[in-house]
């Protein structure tokens, strides 16, 4: 006789407790609480990690992304599992406030709608996910696309004149950047033109940072515009799809901003954000200012060994990777290597042992390498020294 449709599934006992019931509970307490931390987890197969530096908190994220409150393609709920997934700090869902090409199907007056979906997302508060309230300002060339981010009510920015937009989010204490200003529609050569309304908001302390990585687009010009007039570096998804169709199955991850805060706080970001302390990141493509892209890149190169191999002067050093960015280094040392190309790849989470010709014995030496791909201004690459106690 079968089990009724509705019982319990749940051994049952007489008097006394098989021996087979007794395993059955055993396994049962083994497993309910492992059932329970992995349905707890979002990470996904790729999480993103990047160390600390001396004094600040590395905080990962992404403050350009859509949602079908404007552009986007996906509910504003669909964002916050992602950054779940790919262990961010902190994401901001940045809708157009003038490009409503949804509108007719989801009607919403209020701007501030995707926000107020998400804010309180129990799966966020869990793992500690901050939700920056945030919108995009759309208008035409020369004034193009700016988000606007740690405002309070974006229904105040939504106003016929653009001066009035940036007052609007300099009075709600707002973080503005300029987004993908390279970008063709904007710049038909390519290249970002910085405007007399740009100067203008420049002057005014209604424009701080400026995208430099947008999508799959770094322009170095735009990065000599963030140097010039001391704007803060910024990395973007721009997400309207899915980053998993966009991003993780090409093999690659979103681009984001790494911005190193004094603590993970709300609070921190901004403030962080404000000084200019960031390094925009897209795969093994790090740019940012010299002061915070050289101990960033530092702190994710880990030595794990350093001793001469027996009866020899040939040194090997292990550098392990621990940070979510394949590194590719040039050898910016005297000496060479023995079997190997002056150039190299770290993958990501990987350990190269390098074997350095030294020509006598040393006690240490200063391993100094060039990072190919990590940029602090136009065609210039920051150089790394580790000093090596040798073992």
């Amino acid at each position: 006789m079968g089990m009724p449709r509705h019982a319990p599934f749940f051994p049952t006992f007489g008097k006394t407790i098989a021996m087979k019931d007794l395993l059955f509970l055993f396994a049962l307490l083994l497993w309910a609480p492992n059932l329970r931390a992995q349905d707890h987890s979002h990470l996904g197969a790729r999480p993103l990690d990047y160390p600390d530096i001396a004094g600040f908190k590395t905080l990962k994220v992404d403050l350009h992304t859509h949602t079908v409150f404007s552009d986007g393609y996906v509910w504003p709920t669909i964002r916050v599992h992602e950054a779940l997934r790919e262990n961010l700090d902190a994401i901001s869902l940045t809708e157009h406030l003038e490009y409503q090409p949804h509108s007719a199907d989801i009607p919403h007056p209020d701007r501030n709608r995707s926000y107020e979906l998400v804010r309180a997302m129990q799966e966020a508060e869990e793992h500690g996910l901050m939700i920056v309230h945030g919108s995009e300002i759309t208008r035409s060339a020369p004034i193009g696309h700016n988000n606007a981010v740690f405002i309070s009510d974006a229904n105040k920015m939504v106003v016929d004149k653009a001066e009035k937009a940036f007052s609007e989010a300099k009075k709600q204490g707002a973080f503005v950047f300029w987004n993908h200003p390279a970008w063709y529609a904007q710049s038909p050569k390519g290249n970002p033109v910085l405007s007399d309304f740009q100067k203008e908001r420049i002057e005014q302390g209604e424009l701080h940072g400026i995208e430099v990585i947008n999508t799959g687009d770094y322009a170095e010009e735009s990065l000599a515009l963030a140097l010039e007039y001391d704007l803060t570096i910024m990395g973007t998804s721009d997400i309207h799809g899915l980053i998993d169709w966009d991003y993780t199955e090409k093999g690659h991850h979103r681009p984001i901003t790494l911005v190193f805060a004094k603590e993970k706080s709300s609070e921190s970001l901004q403030e962080a954000l404000f000084a200019g302390r960031t390094v925009a990141v897209y795969n093994d493509l790090l740019v940012g200012r010299e002061e915070f892209l050289r101990p960033l890149l530092k702190a994710s190169i880990e030595i794990t060994k350093a001793h001469y191999i027996d009866k020899t002067q040939i040194l090997e050093v292990g550098l392990k990777n621990n940070s979510s960015s394949d590194l590719l280094f040039e050898n910016a040392m005297e000496h060479t290597f023995y079997s190997s190309s002056p150039v190299f790849s770290i993958p990501a989470g990987t350990t190269k042992t390098l074997k350095i010709k030294t020509l006598d014995t040393k006690t240490s030496i200063a391993l100094r390498l060039k990072a190919l791909g990590c940029f602090y201004a136009p065609k210039k690459q920051a150089i790394i020294e580790w000093n090596v106690a040798v073992e």
